[in-house]
Formats: structure tokens, C-alpha cells, sequence
């Protein structure tokens, strides 16, 4: 690029347009990150955390990252997570997302992220779940999700896009109220039985495929006996799991250091056992069939969440919308360009 680049601000709204309806095509743009990722072809640094010592649930996270090929695009995802706002009647969540020109490193965009988050999260997921299950054998039929919040709505859309048929469904949320709710939209979207499981334990133990989509900061799930049966776990909220649970399972990660950190459950067995040998390998060991995970163990995705997706996701955004003309973009953001004046 010779010049310095227009700054577009895109709208949740043109954001949702742009992928809503695509999950296909998402969960692929998610999988080339990945492939990307594991050839060496990303910078994805440590996120930072924003903690705030008088609110120990609430946290603001910053996540850099650079992504060479088609992606071809630097940037930062900036996320707050405030668990009260559920209350409040409105997401825990909200994000926006910067895309850096690749020549110059001017910014060129920012993005409303908590759908981009959101989405490439459930992609990553359904991903995951795809991957790993049509490894073992087999698509699971029996589907419970331990929490009943957005993400797990994400997460089932995106699981249902791939391809996943489920004749019975359970939910399982320490609020009622939230399981009323998700078992609602369950019923609307699927075929198969709905279940509203009072205990975690029950869930579990009725499920081939459990889904932890929660905003637990510590381990609640302890017994490992409740996954005896091998079920295929998708651990999105990655501080479910005791590390007796993680020990006893085969575990693949997206990233192995970056989800060593933070206090995940993986980073609670490592802390546990002094090393690292439990993690088989990565999601990338697995699409490139470097690994592949046995149908008589627990099988335990624990995703960190990479920057390199969203900037996958968002670069697809910018492109769509840049494409349809509908791309907002502020006169004069860059002002003082001349050196000397």
C-alpha cells in the first residue's frame, strides 16, 4: 500500500450479516488459521489480562496477533468479560477488533467483536468436534451443554452446520431461569428430545458429546468417573475440569503454551504433575493426522482461543462488506501526515 489507508468502522449488525448463515464457510476460515498456525505462518503472542483485584470475575483481555497468506493482516481483539451484565439483561461479553495494513501497520478498521468472537469460537469448536469424533469412529448422538449462555448457542449452530445430528439433548445451568431458556431454543432448532438435567453428574454421564460453555473461574466438575463412558468433551470454558479429570484423559489443545497459562485446568495439571506429557499434541496434530485420539478414553478439547482466528474472521468481515459498498469509513481519521508540516 503507498498511501495511507481509509479507517471503516463496521457495525455488530454488518458484522452478523456478513457470517450468519455461513458457518460453513467460517469454520473453514477457522480451520486454514489453524493450518496456518501450526505451519509457522502466525505471530499469536500471550494475551494480556486486565484484572481488577475489587471484581476478581470480571477481566478485559487483549489478544495480538499477525496471519500471513490470503489472511495477510496484523491486529488486536479486545474483550471485556463482566459476568454481572448477564443480570443486567444484557451479554457478558462485549469486543471490538483492530485490523492493522500488513505494509505500513496503519490501522484500517475497527470491528464491533463479540459476534466474531463468539463465532469463531463455536467454529473452532465445531471443528474440533468434527475432527476428533469422525477419528474415533463415529458422530456423537447425544449432545449436553453445561451452560445454557451465548456461546453455547453459537456453539450449537455451529456443531449443527457441521453436520451434527442429535436425538437427545440436555442442558444443564445453575441458574433456571437460563436453562428454561436454552432448552427453549433447543426445542426450536432440533428435532431430538430435550432434557433439563438438574445436576452436572447427570448430564455428563447421559452425553457422548458435552459441551462446557460456562464462566466458572475455578474447577467444579471433580469426579472422573462421570466421563467412564469416553465421551468426546468440548471444553471451551477451560477452567471446568479438575486436573484429576484432565490426567485421566487423552487432552489436545489449539496451543500448547498458551493454554498452559492463566490457570486453565490443563495449566492446573501441569502445575499438579510438574510436566506436560498429558497433552497429546494440538488440534493442528490432529487435521494433519499426526495424532489421532482413541474411542476408549475421555477425549478433552481445551481451546485458549487464538488471536489468529478473529483476525481470520474479521479480515473476512471487512472483505464482505467492503464488497457490498457498505463500508463506513471516517474523512479525515488520519490527520497530521505531513513530516515537517
Amino acid at each position: 500500500m503507498s498511501q495511507v489507508p481509509a479507517f471503516a468502522v463496521i457495525s455488530g449488525a454488518q458484522v452478523h450479516e456478513a457470517v450468519a448463515g455461513r458457518e460453513e464457510e467460517v469454520v473453514a476460515m477457522v480451520e486454514t488459521a489453524y493450518r496456518l498456525h501450526g505451519e509457522g505462518r502466525t505471530i499469536n503472542p500471550d494475551s494480556y489480562f486486565l484484572r481488577f483485584p475489587d471484581r476478581p470475575s470480571d477481566r478485559i483481555i487483549a489478544l495480538p496477533a499477525s496471519v500471513e497468506g490470503d489472511v495477510g493482516v496484523h491486529g488486536v481483539k479486545w474483550i471485556s468479560s463482566f459476568p454481572g451484565n448477564v443480570a443486567r439483561g444484557f451479554p457478558r461479553a462485549s469486543a471490538v477488533l483492530i485490523l492493522n495494513d500488513a505494509e505500513t501497520g496503519y490501522p484500517f478498521a475497527c470491528l464491533e467483536s463479540s459476534i466474531i468472537s463468539a463465532s469463531r469460537t463455536a467454529a473452532s469448536a465445531a471443528l474440533a468436534a468434527a475432527a476428533l469424533s469422525d477419528r474415533r469412529g463415529g458422530r456423537p448422538r447425544r449432545v449436553g451443554f453445561v451452560g445454557g449462555g451465548l456461546i453455547a448457542r453459537y456453539v450449537h449452530t455451529y456443531l449443527a452446520a457441521t453436520g451434527f445430528a442429535f436425538d437427545e439433548l440436555a442442558v444443564h445451568d445453575l441458574s433456571a431461569e437460563h436453562a428454561a431458556g436454552f432448552k427453549g431454543y433447543l426445542e426450536r432448532t432440533e428435532k431430538g428430545e430435550v432434557t433439563v438435567h438438574d445436576t452436572a453428574e447427570s448430564l455428563i454421564r447421559a452425553c457422548d458429546l458435552v459441551v462446557f460453555a460456562t464462566v466458572a473461574g475455578e474447577p467444579h466438575v471433580h469426579d472422573p468417573s462421570w466421563f467412564a463412558h469416553a465421551p468426546l468433551v468440548l471444553h471451551v470454558s477451560l477452567r471446568d475440569l479438575s486436573p484429576e479429570i484432565i490426567l485421566d484423559a487423552w487432552n489436545v489443545v489449539d496451543d500448547v503454551e498458551h493454554c498452559m497459562k492463566a490457570n486453565t485446568s490443563p495449566h492446573l495439571a501441569e502445575q499438579r504433575v510438574g510436566h506436560r506429557d498429558f497433552v497429546a499434541g494440538t488440534l493442528y496434530d490432529v487435521l494433519t493426522g499426526r495424532i489421532a485420539p482413541p474411542a476408549d478414553r475421555p477425549v478433552v478439547f481445551s481451546p485458549f482461543g487464538l488471536g489468529v482466528l478473529d483476525l481470520a474472521v474479521a479480515r473476512h468481515v471487512y472483505d464482505e462488506v467492503s464488497a457490498s459498498g457498505a463500508l463506513h469509513t471516517i474523512p479525515g481519521f488520519f490527520h497530521d501526515l505531513s513530516r515537517h508540516g
